[in-house]
């Protein structure tokens, strides 16, 4: 027993500190962030758009309930791309513009994702 005991541990730690993550449509996304709509891949916006701009969040949680998440330095930002392929960075790093998003990977140095086009995204995923 005492040999099963830090993998039981491990095990329990591992899953009271996961992260929970929530879902969020581009359209929506978009809307929060400056009112502006997404159509047909297009994002319509005077100027670029900060993720800093944000304090909450909008999403859906795993049931479809609407909920509320408050941003902060922690959150993050997946992005599932139709070719399947997904990147993930800090939500108060995200940029958008021109039809585009980007966003860095760390806080501590300037290191953006290549910026992906919203006709190319198929999902998006806030994790907190």
């Amino acid at each position: 027993m005492k040999t099963h005991y830090p993998v039981i541990v491990i095990s329990v730690l591992m899953f009271l500190t996961s992260c929970a993550s929530y879902i969020v449509t581009t359209d929506s996304l978009a809307k929060q962030l400056n009112g502006v709509e997404v159509n047909k891949g297009y994002l319509f916006a005077s100027s670029s758009v900060k993720g800093n701009d944000l304090k909450t969040v909008k999403c859906l949680d795993k049931n479809g309930k609407e909920i509320v998440l408050a941003v902060t330095n922690r959150t993050g930002v997946r992005i599932f791309k139709t070719d399947s392929s997904k990147v993930t960075f800090y939500f108060n790093t995200l940029l958008i513009k021109d039809s585009s998003i980007t966003g860095s990977k760390t806080h501590f140095f300037k290191d953006n994702v290549k910026p992906i086009k919203f006709s190319d995204i198929s999902k998006i995923k806030i994790i907190e």
